[in-house]
């Protein structure tokens, strides 16, 4: 077998658990578990071991016809080797898990299939080497990952989640297949190799402008950006395990797609505003609603559509590197997250301190913003500050802006100095940490995903306006003792707890308000 189809080995072997996993689809059944545990481990070792294909034969593909003429190829280079580990280690530690968490439920056996069978989608998405095979893997990660949502089909919320996350999908769904077929139209071929060359190269024309729409579009939908995110915000209706899975290149699909093909938005620079516009949105508004959610399921939900709304943000902005590196932190950290919800309210009743230390006035949160920007600039420095692109430095002073939020109470008069210099060793390691990564993110895809280029008019003016939003966001935030007890901001409370009210209007329009709309 020729050396790049390796990655092609680990959906089949999920994909024959799945097939077991579905003759046995009853409680606790007898060696599926293991087996299925068995797949996900093999998966992942074939992973590393494509890892190790890279680094020795260098980027590629197999041939059209992959396997045996069954229509697979598989494309193998920074990109896919890095979502292909990060889905096979995820997908490991969620087969595990959901052993334990579903034991003795009904249909357990049935609930460990539909697992196997999203992952080797996933899998044969993110390492698709052509255009009939990504759209495939596509649709079936979905319409398996619709079976995982209905694990509880007697629950009207999961009904109507599930409902919601069909219709967007199926929309998707033909904005992908549109955009498949543009893009062959274009580039005269379905090799996604051949495309992004003849993309980087400047070719495509009107063709290549429309497919980049329509791949927004469906990365959009897929990835629950405003305002297609109703259906992520009631994951709690499903087993834990599936708010895991999703973030094991289920929901930032979207991002991974806007990433894969990098060289064929480039050519179309109204659709990367479009997703800097969306995304930011998207961004504020999920982490101001995350704030107000008394549940955890939800609250970290809510957070999911924040993140990947600033995934879809960096996309925007050409930042294609920043992004894959985004989607590999934000994914370990909330399937984390979300596995370990059920001790969170044991850990927030073991703090004997809530709220902030001291509060900050005007002055301390002034200083704060002002000391933070001033490392940035200082960490900057020892990493080429001057040659990186202000698309980049727009991006980390919208990080630093967060750090500049817990360095605020670090600043404050009541302030325990201890506090303030951890604080403050905190913002230097944040910057560090930014400059340090983006330098490695750059290098590690160097040649696969193309440098960001130089912004136009349009593009300063949006990067103005992203900096504005957050950075007045990040103020409010900091400062949110001082106005948190005035009338108007109970109102404010209670319309962001409720989303702006978004989803029940999306609710009322495809009728999922109604218990006999969502069977």
């Amino acid at each position: 077998m020729p050396v790049y189809d390796l990655p092609l080995l680990a959906p089949a072997a999920l994909l024959a658990c799945a097939l077991a996993c579905f003759a046995h689809p009853g409680r606790r059944p007898t060696l599926v578990l293991p087996l299925a545990e068995a797949a996900a481990l093999a998966a992942l070792a074939i992973a590393a071991i494509s890892l190790a294909a890279l680094v020795v034969m260098g980027p590629g593909s197999g041939p059209l016809l992959g396997l045996h003429g069954i229509g697979l190829s598989a494309r193998l280079d920074a990109v896919s080797i890095t979502m292909l580990l990060l889905v096979a280690f995820i997908g490991w530690v969620v087969v595990r898990y959901a052993a334990r968490y579903l034991d003795g439920e009904e249909g357990q056996g049935a609930f460990t299939g539909w697992l196997c069978l999203t992952l080797a989608s996933v899998l044969l998405l993110v390492s698709a080497g052509t255009l009939p095979q990504l759209v495939a893997a596509w649709i079936a990660t979905s319409l398996a990952l619709h079976r995982l949502l209905l694990f509880y089909p007697e629950r009207p919320g999961a009904r109507r989640a599930a409902r919601k996350k069909f219709i967007a999908a199926r929309l998707g769904d033909a904005a992908l297949i549109g955009a498949s077929l543009l893009l062959a139209a274009a580039y005269g071929t379905g090799d996604i190799g051949r495309i992004l060359l003849a993309a980087r190269a400047g070719e495509g024309g009107g063709l290549a402008v429309a497919a980049a729409g329509l791949l927004a579009l469906a990365a959009l939908l897929k990835s629950a950006q405003f305002p297609a995110h109703g259906w992520l915000t009631e994951v709690m209706e499903t087993p834990t395990p599936v708010s895991a899975l999703l973030h094991a290149g289920i929901v930032n699909a979207g991002g991974f797609l806007l990433i894969r093909f990098a060289d064929v938005l480039l050519l179309a620079p109204g659709v990367l505003a479009v997703l800097v516009m969306v995304g930011g949105f998207t961004a504020l508004l999920g982490g101001l609603v995350m704030l107000t959610q008394p549940a955890v399921k939800t609250s970290l939900a809510w957070s999911t559509v924040a993140q990947m709304g600033f995934m879809t943000f960096e996309c925007g902005l050409a930042l294609f590197p920043l992004a894959l590196l985004h989607i590999v932190a934000h994914s370990l950290y909330k399937a984390h997250a979300f596995l370990a919800s059920g001790g969170a309210v044991g850990a927030v009743a073991a703090i004997r301190r809530p709220g902030p230390v001291a509060v900050p006035g005007a002055g301390a949160v002034a200083r704060a913003f002002l000391a933070a920007l001033l490392i940035f600039v200082l960490v900057g420095l020892g990493f080429g500050l001057a040659h990186k692109s202000p698309q980049a430095l727009a991006l980390g002073a919208i990080l630093i802006f967060g750090v500049a939020t817990m360095l605020a109470q670090g600043f404050a008069g009541a302030a325990p100095r201890a506090l303030t210099w951890r604080i403050t060793a905190n913002a230097v390691a944040a910057s560090l940490g930014y400059f340090a990564l983006q330098l490695l993110a750059i290098r590690l895809t160097a040649g696969v995903l193309p440098p960001t280029p130089a912004p136009g008019p349009l593009e300063w003016a949006l990067i103005v306006l992203a900096l504005l939003s957050f950075g007045l966001v990040a103020v409010l935030q900091a400062t949110f003792p001082l106005w948190a007890h005035h009338p108007a901001a109970a109102g404010l409370r209670v319309h962001l707890a409720n989303g702006l009210y978004a989803n029940a209007a999306l609710d009322r329009l495809i009728g999922g308000w109604s218990a006999r709309h969502t069977a």
